[in-house]
């Protein structure tokens, strides 16, 4: 028996980072609710974000400059006038996170200190902690949102299906941590879960991030946008463990270099070296490993570079890996670190589905394009946050009843288990037709069926048609196949109906 839980016309949202906190903490003091699977900010990409916040408060910096920056990463396919709105809205997000409490690094002027990032053509990069900005971040927030009295947090709870009918949200299908299904009757959700990083064999996204909000969306009709463009981070700490420790390009901007086993640091003569964009480091680690050589990153002879004061986050997490950054090189890998695609949003965080929201990296708003620069992310979940806080507040309610129909088959568990080693090898930093192919016929019956994995199975499928059908080369998405850009930039959009019917005619064919 499902149980009725009338939020009396309130707004939920599916999330606590970052993202859903600063929703939740700028609709105040309207009443909110929030669906959270663990602790709240506890399993969020947020608080294991090291490289900080992108913002144009420098003397020699402005909101242009940022813009021109984020619009040669995103490779052609950034939205420039989204993005433009978000940049410019960055002072203002980090004024507003410094009144809720987060306390930022400052230099021996008591001014907010500022770093540099590969591709940024500035010192914007704001810290929090040294090198541990989200955590820093998402405490303060946790702390003002556990203090605020309109804002109710639901931990241990999963939300598994939204209701629509007519294209209009009623409500959301949870599971309480007893296992307890519940009904959420809604008609305002916001979708904040973050990103796909458990999808892959090594990722820095927490393991449960699987693209649960894309599984809610898609399954609800909703229509994604880019979803091939994925980011691999290219210095992730070479471990088992997972989530793989990241290794911060905060420390290639202090001046670290790559280098292998042979001491030969084979990105020298590329443009930019280590410090070009993400997806050209990605594709020269990537290369590299593949022809059987191990990578490191070399921060031991940075000049005036106090490591362990500068990078404390990272030197503990180094040092339980049974490595010193300070006297040795530290071993790499690329890992799925960020996606670029997601649920489809206007500049308001509003989805093609009446009282759905989207907002953080589950939403594709267009600033990142097809290759996120680096520190751009906390800053579009903070903007975000806000724009949809502010659209749902101005969205009244009709303080819908019990749902009059609900989701075929209920509520599914989630397990990526069986699709981790698929995306890992046939949807990775470099990808072909035939692989993408065969990921295809691998994927589609789990995410055809009542498998655990379903909802998993089917996000992995539609970034791998979504990936099949973009024939070129671009920012983060690498066709070995099709290694040149196309004279066109254009998005892609993808539901989960025409996924389903593209992946029904490629297993009708055989693979090469």
């Amino acid at each position: 028996m499902t149980a009725l839980h009338d939020t009396d016309g309130a707004p939920v949202i599916i999330g606590g980072g970052l993202a859903g906190l600063i929703t939740a903490l700028a609709l105040a003091p309207r009443p909110v609710l929030i669906l959270t699977s663990a602790q709240l900010g506890l399993e969020s990409s947020s608080v294991l974000a090291q490289g900080g916040i992108a913002a144009s408060i420098g003397e020699d910096d402005d909101a242009a400059l940022h813009l021109a920056d984020t619009l040669v990463a995103g490779d052609g396919l950034c939205d420039e006038t989204v993005a433009a709105a978000i940049l410019a809205a960055a002072p203002a997000a980090i004024e507003q996170l410094a009144r809720l409490g987060v306390v930022f690094d400052r230099d021996g002027r008591d001014r907010i200190a500022l770093g540099l990032e590969a591709a940024h053509s500035r010192r914007r990069i704001i810290h929090a902690g040294g090198d541990a900005t989200g955590r820093d971040i998402i405490r303060a927030l946790v702390r003002k949102a556990y203090e605020t009295p309109s804002i109710t947090v639901l931990e241990g709870t999963k939300a598994r299906r939204l209701v629509v009918e007519d294209n209009a949200v009623t409500g959301v299908l949870g599971e309480t941590g007893q296992g307890r299904p519940v009904l959420f009757a809604t008609d305002r959700v916001v979708v904040a879960t973050g990103g796909i990083g458990g999808l892959f064999l090594h990722g820095t996204n927490p393991a449960g991030s699987i693209g649960q909000g894309l599984a809610l969306a898609a399954r609800a009709g909703a229509v994604m946008a880019d979803l091939e463009f994925i980011q691999f981070h290219p210095t992730a700490l070479d471990s088992k463990s997972f989530p793989s420790s990241l290794i911060s390009e905060a420390v290639r901007g202090e001046g670290a270099i790559l280098i292998d086993e042979r001491r030969d640091r084979f990105m020298a003569n590329l443009p930019g070296a280590e410090l070009a964009p993400r997806d050209v480091v990605a594709r020269a680690v990537w290369r590299h490993l593949a022809a059987g050589h191990r990578v490191f990153l070399d921060a031991r002879n940075v000049r005036g570079l106090d490591f362990a004061r500068r990078f404390p986050t990272i030197t503990a997490l180094c040092r339980e890996a049974g490595i010193d950054p300070i006297t040795q090189p530290i071993p790499v890998r690329p890992a799925a670190h960020y996606h670029m695609g997601g649920i489809s949003v206007d500049q308001h965080g509003r989805t093609s589905v009446a009282g759905l929201w989207a907002c953080g990296e589950a939403a594709c708003t267009g600033l990142h394009g097809a290759n996120r620069l680096a520190s751009n992310s906390l800053l579009e979940a903070a903007v975000c946050g806000n724009w949809v806080a502010r659209d749902i507040g101005g969205t009244a309610s009709i303080r819908p009843r019990r749902p009059s129909l609900l989701p075929d088959g209920g509520a599914s568990r989630s397990d990526p288990a069986s699709v981790r080693s698929i995306l890992s090898r046939h949807a990775g930093v470099l990808r072909d037709g035939d692989g993408l192919r065969t990921a295809v016929c691998e994927l589609y019956p789990l995410a055809n069926s009542q498998h655990a994995g379903s909802d998993p199975a089917m996000v992995g499928l539609m970034i791998v048609i979504a990936a099949l059908r973009r024939q070129e080369s671009r920012g983060a998405h690498g066709r070995i196949d099709f290694p040149d850009r196309t004279n066109l930039a254009r998005r892609s959009t993808l539901c989960l109906d025409d996924a389903l019917q593209t992946a029904r005619g490629c297993v009708a064919e055989p693979v090469a």
